[in-house]
């Protein structure tokens, strides 16, 4: 992973867990944080796959979570020194992440996408047990992050799928 995408990494992941709020105590929040930081780690590197892309988000900045807290009604309530972690939060990546979470094989053919194959580091995103299923309920519920996810879907399978991509 680049470094550069750590704090798009870090923000989205935690725009996803406030979004959708694990089921249960302290274990349960850090096996749903872990969940969220690996899709979100795989939509990043799905969405910038190389040092220099990495760095341009770096310079541009990635958006903010402001559409996203729109479409999920979201209301932090936060003053604005509190919620300056959200403007590192990818609109794209929490997308791709929501489908990765939703989907497990879509899960799968990112993973393969980036890697060839299922590594130990994708573990809890690929096959969640039943502990990491009810801890990230929310966090896996399709018709929760249908939302999130429909914002930008065809996006994702048109980057693993380029062959499939309709023409403009």
């Amino acid at each position: 992973m680049q470094a550069d995408l750590t704090p798009v990494i870090a923000a989205t992941a935690q725009w996803l867990t406030r979004s959708f709020p694990a089921s249960g105590g302290v274990l349960a929040s850090a096996l749903c944080e872990v969940q969220a930081r690996q899709a979100v780690t795989a939509a990043a590197r799905l969405r910038y796959p190389t040092a220099m892309d990495a760095a341009l988000v770096g310079l541009a900045g990635p958006g903010g979570s402001a559409r996203l807290d729109w479409v999920t009604g979201a209301d932090s309530g936060e003053d604005v020194e509190a919620q300056a972690w959200r403007t590192w939060v990818d609109e794209v990546v929490a997308s791709w992440a929501a489908c990765l979470l939703a989907d497990p094989a879509l899960a799968a053919a990112a993973v393969a996408a980036l890697t060839g194959n299922a590594p130990a580091e994708f573990r809890r995103l690929l096959t969640p047990d039943a502990s990491d299923r009810h801890a990230a309920a929310l966090l896996r519920h399709p018709d929760l992050l249908a939302p999130v996810a429909t914002l930008h879907h065809s996006a994702l399978l048109a980057r693993l799928d380029p062959d499939s991509a309709p023409v403009p």
